[in-house]
């Protein structure tokens, strides 16, 4: 799983159909509690928000966090981070 840090909304009118309803975020990855100059754009399924620190999970694993899993999905957003230590 990756860590970051929600920095905007990605407003995408046309996508493939098995992503109709879905909202996308690009998220700021954390590396070692520092920010880097790393991005994903994930999938939401938490309702995460601008500014919230989120947890990620990637690869093929990452669609079984959907209700669909055959859509072409690599990145969601599985948990919003309340506290750290």
């Amino acid at each position: 799983m990756l860590k970051g840090v929600v920095i905007s909304n990605i407003v995408s009118t046309r996508k493939q159909d098995s992503l109709v309803g879905s909202k996308f975020l690009e998220i700021r990855l954390i590396e070692n509690g520092q920010d880097t100059d790393k991005f994903v754009i994930a999938v939401d399924s938490v309702g995460a928000g601008i500014g919230e620190t989120v947890l990620i999970t990637t690869g093929s694993s990452a669609r079984l966090a959907l209700h669909n899993t055959e859509a072409p999905v690599d990145a969601v957003v599985v948990g919003i981070v309340d506290q750290i230590g």
